[in-house]
C-alpha cells in the first residue's frame, strides 16, 4: 500500500516531503552563511595582505560585500523568495541592525559576567544562526503561495 507524503507549498518536486524540503532549505541557509563568511574573510585577506589596504578600509569593504552576497544568495538560492526585492532588502537591513546590537550586547555581557568575549561571540553567532533562519524564512524571504481560480 502506498502512503502519500505531504507536498511542498511551492509545488517543488513530485513526492518530496515537507520535511525533506525544510531540511534542504536549512542546509542551503547554512551553506550560504558559510560561503558568506568565506567571501568576507577571503576578501579581507586579499584587500589587506595583497593590496595593502589598511584594516579600517579592508574590514568594512569585505564585510559589506559579504552582506550583499549573503542577501542575494539567501533570497534566490536558500529561500527562493517570491517577495519584492525592495521590501526584503529593507527587512534584511533591519535584521542586520538588530543582529549588530544583539551581538554587541551578548559579547559585552559575556565579558561582564566573566565568561569572556570569546564565549560571547560563539554564543551570539549560534543564537543568530537560529533566529536568522526563522527571520529569513518567515519574514524577510517569505514565499507567497498564490492560487489561480
Amino acid at each position: 500500500m502506498e502512503h502519500d507524503s505531504p507536498q511542498r507549498a511551492d509545488g517543488g518536486g513530485a513526492g518530496q516531503s515537507v520535511q525533506a524540503s525544510r531540511r534542504g532549505e536549512a542546509l542551503r541557509f547554512l551553506f550560504v552563511g558559510g560561503l558568506s563568511f568565506l567571501i568576507d574573510f577571503g576578501l579581507l585577506v586579499l584587500l589587506h595582505e595583497v593590496l595593502d589596504l589598511g584594516l579600517i578600509i579592508a574590514t568594512p569593504a569585505a564585510f559589506l560585500t559579504s552582506l550583499v552576497a549573503n542577501y542575494a544568495l539567501q533570497r534566490r538560492y536558500a529561500f527562493k523568495a517570491t517577495t519584492g526585492l525592495g521590501p526584503s532588502a529593507v527587512k534584511y537591513l533591519a535584521a542586520v541592525a538588530f543582529n549588530t546590537v544583539a551581538a554587541s550586547l551578548i559579547v559585552a555581557g559575556s565579558e561582564q559576567i566573566g565568561l569572556g568575549y570569546q564565549v560571547g561571540k560563539v554564543l551570539s553567532t549560534a543564537l543568530m544562526t537560529v533566529w536568522n533562519f526563522f527571520l529569513y524564512k518567515h519574514w524577510i524571504f517569505r514565499r507567497v503561495v498564490t492560487t489561480v481560480g
